[in-house]
């Protein structure tokens, strides 16, 4: 079953290296497959490993890259006797797709079983936002054991991951003093959290409002000064995790997760139901600071640069 739609297109990356050199091309998209659907795009996620994996030659990855991993859309073709990862399809419903290859399009064609029905109470460019850092939030909390009645410490509080994670620990009632500038304090609030400055003097600051125990620390910002507090407060090492200082977590025997890691991947594919469940009853949102024209893909990521976008950022077409 299908639905003819004009020319599509996509963004692709044709040599290695940053955003301002990816290509917007005409792509084809052929009936999909049993097992497959194609997805009209309406908005694809914005996310800082979309350009992270295409900066320089990976092993076992050829150019050209399509890019983008997250889409939010409307089914536009389904594959012969195919479900998706929610179950039964029809043309013309919207859903969201995640840990996919090339969402930054106008149409993209993927494996049935990564995409969900979309939770409705989500626009497109949110519910294009919800899953990668949901996810990761949720790994984040689940390796370092986060238990409710506990005091955690969160770095980098304010952004797209770190208000995830303010919002799943609120929901398991678990107590979450967070990093942030003065600025951002107010979002850290409205998601549950107790706001804290980064930068000198932060250890003390957040033994002033921990009142006991920190449990266990969760780096969203990646910096010396995140890893070394998080040593200074919390016993046991291995309730420390990042996301952003691998090299640190090596050095100094915390964890590190990150999606392309076996494990990381299997849990992310396990957790999505719950989240979105989450989503459709109104305990799961996502701040979009900003939508971007799909043929404005470098400009996105050139605010996402910055460190300092304020929520997800989200193309349209």
């Amino acid at each position: 079953m299908s639905v003819s739609t004009p020319q599509a297109r996509q963004w692709v990356a044709t040599a290695w290296g940053p955003p301002d050199s990816w290509e917007f091309v005409e792509h084809d998209t052929p009936s999909p497959q049993e097992g497959e659907v194609t997805i009209r795009v309406l908005a694809a996620g914005v996310n800082p490993a979309d350009a992270k994996h295409v900066a320089a030659p990976r092993t076992g990855i050829e150019l050209p890259v399509p890019i983008g991993y997250e889409v939010s859309g409307e089914v536009s073709a389904i594959g012969a006797d195919t479900r998706i990862g929610s179950g039964a399809v029809d043309i013309g419903d919207e859903v969201i797709a995640f840990r996919v290859r090339g969402g930054y399009a106008t149409e993209v064609i993927v494996p049935a079983e990564k995409v969900f029905a979309k939770p409705s109470t989500l626009t497109h460019p949110e519910a294009a936002n919800l899953l990668l850092v949901g996810t990761t939030a949720a790994e984040m909390l689940a390796v370092t054991g986060a238990a409710p009645g506990e005091t955690i410490l969160l770095h980098g509080a304010s952004g797209a991951v770190g208000m995830s994670v303010l919002q799943q620990a609120r929901l398991r009632g678990i107590r979450v003093i967070g990093t942030a500038s003065e600025t951002r304090f107010d979002e850290v609030r409205r998601f549950g959290g107790i706001p804290v400055e980064y930068g000198p003097g932060l250890a003390d600051r957040v033994r002033d409002l921990a009142g006991d125990l920190i449990a266990a620390a969760l780096d969203a910002a990646g910096t010396d000064e995140a890893v070394d507090v998080s040593l200074e407060l919390v016993r046991d090492r291995r309730r420390i995790v990042t996301i952003a200082a691998a090299g640190r977590a090596e050095a100094d025997g915390i964890t590190f997760i990150a999606g392309s890691m076996p494990a990381s991947a299997c849990f992310r594919d396990e957790v999505r139901s719950e989240l979105i469940a989450l989503a459709q009853n109104g305990d799961l949102v996502v701040p979009v600071a900003r939508a971007f024209p799909l043929d404005e893909a470098p400009a996105a990521h050139r605010l996402l640069a910055t460190g300092h976008p304020g929520g997800k950022l989200a193309l349209v077409p």
